[in-house]
């Protein structure tokens, strides 16, 4: 697969407290941070250890993984108990549920997508997957509700984790949450990126969602994107490029014009 390759600029993080927001703005956004197949919420712990530090408020959303419909309302549900301004932040699949969210019901600042997939109206995760490769290993089980599935304990480190020790690797193989095949199967409704500032984390060593198709997939939108040397379990391997990148879009008075550095130009 040839994709045309995409202009990529990071993000400087200048400041790693909350000192940096304006004066015109003092509303420090709650940080909704939302898992994606394979993975539970515990895979964000280093990263909410850091943003904690710095003093925002947090939700990590434990995802059903049951399909693009049934995730988005779930989630919905627990943005309306929230006050205050939301930063959306999806790993993986949690990209396309936040990116399904009705932008317009609830007072989103910004979206982060982390390693994810962001797809357009109509299409399915499953659409856009076929275009990874190599293909996952997965492991079918039928269930009640369907057909869930899971990567294979034996592959799980080369396709997720492959910059963490076998042990790590290992222990998140063990706990990973299978997906209904719903969450591949079902096209997206919503584009929440086109009317909410977004930032993008694209991943270069994944094995998951490989490089070009994260490229492509964030060339459709117009958000600020950094690329790091990391695997699809970059919220474990590299929190601090993950914690840095969502502090950044918590700023109340950021600019959407991204500031080049070294690290992430190809």
């Amino acid at each position: 697969m040839h994709i045309s390759p995409t202009p990529v600029m990071t993000i400087i993080d200048d400041s790693t407290s909350l000192s940096g927001t304006s004066a015109a703005d003092h509303t420090t956004p709650t940080i909704v941070l939302v898992h994606g197949a394979w993975a539970d919420s515990s895979s964000w712990s280093a990263v909410v250890e850091r943003l904690r530090a710095d003093g925002f408020a947090i939700r990590s959303i434990a995802n059903p993984l049951q399909g693009v419909v049934a995730d988005t309302a779930y989630l919905s549900s627990y943005l309306a108990a929230i006050d205050g301004p939301i930063v959306l932040v999806g790993h993986s699949y949690g990209g396309a549920v936040i990116s399904n969210i009705d932008a317009s019901a609830f007072d989103i600042r910004s979206l982060v997508f982390i390693a994810a997939f962001i797809p357009l109206i109509g299409e399915t995760v499953g659409q856009l997957a076929a275009q990874s490769t190599p293909a996952l290993p997965l492991v079918p089980v039928e269930v009640p509700d369907g057909v869930e599935v899971s990567i294979e304990e034996a592959g799980f480190r080369t396709a997720f984790a492959g910059d963490l020790s076998q042990a790590i690797a290992d222990n998140l193989a063990v706990a990973q949450r299978p997906a209904n095949v719903k969450a591949v199967s079902e096209p997206s409704v919503n584009e929440a990126f086109r009317s909410v500032p977004s930032w993008a984390l694209i991943t270069r060593q994944d094995q998951a969602i490989n490089y070009d198709l994260q490229r492509h997939m964030v060339g459709r939108t117009d958000a600020n994107t950094t690329e790091v040397d990391a695997s699809h379990a970059v919220m474990v391997s590299r929190p601090d490029a993950v914690a840095d990148l969502i502090k950044q879009a918590a700023r109340p008075s950021h600019s959407h014009t991204p500031t080049a550095t070294a690290e992430g130009i190809s």
